[in-house]
């Protein structure tokens, strides 16, 4: 089913006349460019008689899945947008939350998927540029990205070639601009041959005061574009590319992938903020999906206002361009304001002191409707296209797709386990498997049986060390950044109150989404998704204040794919609201398949928090000898979705492991206020990998050992590598402990305390026990060596 607005609330047209198709052969070119025959009459019916190319181009792109949401837009309704700490919410280029003294920061995240399986570089590299700009447009300077990214498995020649090629796109881009990338995730599966997924986030900050919102008013006012000029690289690219699964044509869309300039968007950013600065501005926004058409439709559509526009105005770089292509190019680094009249010669002055082109393009009108003009055809015929503003930005039709629950769930949630406990790990496939990582298999002995295992997952391209990734990004520009990549979540310092005064505020940040455990159970693995990114930020003593969100999925039009992006979206708005965190951006991105085969459903979240005090956060790392491990929350039989059962048995199945939300509340409390006052020493998240890699990380971060004892009933292998969520490993000054574990009873948390730091080496006992260079080994040197091909 489908919605849309009567006819009687569509506003009069401009032009008398409208060069329009052949009625005949209208609907061919309507379902070439994506629409559907139904949704061609509707445009009929909206504007009255058949459209023109234009605006049958422009119509094309507003109501393509990337642009409209119109197959997620009622589910999205599900989440709640509003929090203590939030002064902008959906519907702007980005989500706003106060940090305190005054200060804002802006987040979100969004993908560039499509255009990064085509070509990996500038994909990646543009999805940063185009991340940043929506930080700017809402009047913060950018402080950081991060980036949250999948590829298939390293062993295939084409996904080292995506993953480099996207690594270095963002690392090219970001370091150009200046904006450090402090953190991400990334994961390698099966399920993401076919399509990549590059997901970034950036974050901006601002006086509160300087808010900005993309919002077109005062007719009479100018449409002014600044930066780039417009060429053909990136007609049809994101909005199209976004919006339809891959086959066999995919290579062919590679001239829809746009090309970036980050030294021209660094211009872009110091002359917007400027001009903001000034009060110069009405209203800015950025050119993305759809450029020119997507960004003044929407600045029109929020101001109830028209606007009028001729595109020969608009700086060409390439000869003979067709309206419809200026109109629909996503050519980067441009930006659209609106002005008024008495002001643009100043506005004018700046751009050119900074060597930004700005160019009048068009008016405010209070028509309603969203005119396009070509002044080369005769006065009485220059209008090209005609629509009702409001019909292309907010009133795309909205479906209700079929669900139907998907057959493998009931198979794989049920398949038995009991053979994991049974079967020792084969020592002979899995130093197979380790060689091939370049790396040797660590052996087992009487008193450490698991040495082998415990091996293969420490090496595993999933669990080890993603410094050949942040090392090539310059995470330390602007010299913010308080915890740097490689930790549970990143924290950057706010700095100078604005009012000659420093502060200790800060903010951590984290992205997170296994979507392994999505693929196994859709509403609980979003959950784990926002339990996790929470937990990170406890592991800092960072009070989570609002989400964003990238939600992945195949082909929506097929009810099983459906079926997950709702499970999902209804996890993720429940458990939201369990924890009172808003969601305040994001982005849908659908059709991520090829040959008929989805991605896992991959509800990625981008976290950000509030720290009061810099300098009373914590680190992942042991610290020093003598320290005593305790272990926050409680370990249960869960193995089934994890790491160890695909590593070890090659095998996705089973059910992820369970999630008690009141229990996770109060372990992250616990924790929080542990590193608010000084208690911890180190705290850091158990996830993939169970306890076992939680403190093999902790050893190899510090540089020094530990030795500790699982007190747990549960079989050795669960109690090693379970999933369990809810679980903080920390460490606790001798002197400390005693209070420490006063706090986690008063709060009524489990624990376990396991034992201590100190030595060279990390023993488990009866179950492992290897020297922490011969983890770090393993941990820091795997990465590299696959997507270098060095073995």
């Amino acid at each position: 089913m489908d919605t849309n607005p009567t006819q009687a609330t569509i506003p009069q047209p401009v032009a008398e006349h409208v060069e329009t198709l052949d009625p005949e052969l209208a609907p061919e070119i309507a379902v070439q460019l994506g629409l559907s025959l139904a949704e061609y009459d509707n445009v009929c019916r909206t504007q009255g008689r058949v459209p023109s190319l234009t605006e049958l181009y422009i119509y094309s792109l507003m109501w393509s899945e990337h642009c409209s949401y119109k197959h997620s837009k009622k589910q999205l309704r599900l989440f709640s947008s509003e929090g203590p700490y939030v002064l902008q919410g959906p519907g702007e280029n980005a989500g706003v939350i106060s940090v305190g003294d005054g200060w804002a920061v802006a987040f979100k995240m969004e993908s560039h998927n499509h255009p990064s399986a085509i070509e990996p570089f500038q994909g990646a590299a543009t999805g940063i540029g185009g991340i940043i700009r929506d930080i700017f447009t809402m009047g913060a300077r950018p402080i950081a990205s991060l980036d949250s990214l999948r590829f298939g498995t390293l062993d295939k020649p084409r996904q080292r070639y995506l993953f480099d090629g996207s690594v270095a796109g963002i690392g090219s881009y970001g370091n150009c601009l200046g904006v450090p990338t402090i953190g991400g995730e990334v994961y390698f599966e099966e399920a993401y041959e076919g399509n990549c997924l590059i997901n970034a986030m950036a974050i901006g900050l601002m006086r509160e005061e300087n808010l900005t919102r993309a919002v077109g008013s005062g007719p009479g006012n100018l449409v002014v574009l600044i930066g780039s000029s417009t060429g053909r690289d990136g007609i049809g690219g994101a909005s199209v590319l976004a919006s339809q699964e891959f086959d066999e044509a995919a290579e062919n869309k590679r001239p829809a992938v746009q090309v970036g300039d980050p030294f021209e968007e660094k211009l872009l950013i110091e002359v917007c903020l400027e001009l903001l600065q000034r009060g110069l501005f009405v209203a800015l926004g950025d050119l993305g999906a759809a450029g020119l058409t997507s960004s003044a439709s929407e600045m029109a559509s929020r101001g109830g206002v028209g606007l009028d526009i001729d595109v020969r105005k608009v700086p060409q770089r390439e000869e003979a361009m067709q309206p419809f292509e200026i109109m629909v190019s996503e050519s980067q680094e441009r930006m659209l304001a609106v002005v008024e009249p008495d002001d643009y010669a100043a506005v004018e002055e700046c751009c050119q002191r900074w060597g930004v082109a700005c160019t009048a393009i068009g008016k405010v009108t209070d028509t309603g409707r969203f005119v396009v003009r070509d002044s080369q055809l005769p006065a009485e015929a220059d209008i090209v296209a005609d629509m009702p503003a409001e019909m292309l930005a907010q009133s795309a039709p909205e479906y209700d797709p079929e669900m139907r629950e998907p057959q493998y769930l009931a198979q794989l949630q049920g398949y038995d386990l009991d053979f994991v406990y049974q079967t020792a790990a084969d020592a002979a496939q899995l130093a197979g498997a380790l060689a091939e990582r370049g790396c040797a298999l660590a052996p087992a002995t009487d008193d450490a049986p698991f040495n082998a295992a415990f091996s293969a997952l420490i090496a595993s391209p999933n669990i080890c060390s993603r410094a050949w990734i942040w090392r090539q990004y310059d995470h330390q520009v602007m010299n913010n950044t308080v915890i740097l990549p490689g930790a549970d979540a990143a924290v950057l310092r706010i700095g100078d109150t604005g009012r000659g005064e420093t502060t200790n505020r800060g903010i951590a940040a984290s992205t997170d989404c296994n979507g392994r455990y999505c693929y196994l159970d859709p509403y609980l693995g979003a959950q784990i998704a926002l339990a996790e990114g929470a937990r990170n930020l406890a592991c800092t003593g960072a009070d989570p204040a609002a989400i964003t969100d990238c939600l992945n999925f195949g082909n929506p039009e097929k009810p099983e794919v459906f079926w997950t992006f709702h499970q999902a979206v209804q996890g993720l708005a429940d458990a939201c609201r369990f924890f009172a965190i808003p969601v305040i951006s994001g982005n849908v991105s659908f059709y991520n398949e090829s040959f008929g085969h989805a991605i896992y459903p991959t509800p990625a979240i981008g976290i950000v928090g509030v720290v009061d005090d810099i300098t009373a956060v914590a680190t992942s790392a042991f610290k020093q000898a003598g320290d005593t491990v305790i272990l926050v929350g409680e370990t249960l039989d869960e193995l089934g979705g994890s790491e160890y059962l695909k590593v070890v048995h090659g095998l996705v199945a089973g059910h992820p492991p369970t999630l008690d939300l009141e229990l996770e509340r109060d372990v992250q409390s616990t924790v929080r206020q542990a590193v608010r006052t000084g208690l911890l020493q180190s705290a850091h998240d158990c996830s993939e990998g169970g306890v076992a890699v939680a403190l093999a990380e902790s050893c190899v971060l510090g540089g020094i050992g530990a030795a500790v004892a699982l007190d747990d009933d549960l079989p050795p292998v669960a109690s090693l590598f379970s999933e369990s969520q809810s679980r903080i490993l920390v460490s606790v000054a001798e002197d400390k402990v005693e209070e420490f574990l006063a706090l986690a009873t008063a709060n009524q948390v489990p624990y376990s305390v396991l034992g201590e730091v100190g030595g060279e080496r990390l023993t488990i006992e009866d179950k492992l026990n290897l020297s922490v260079a011969e983890i770090a080994n393993l941990y820091n040197n795997t990465l590299e060596q696959l997507v270098t091909n060095r073995v």
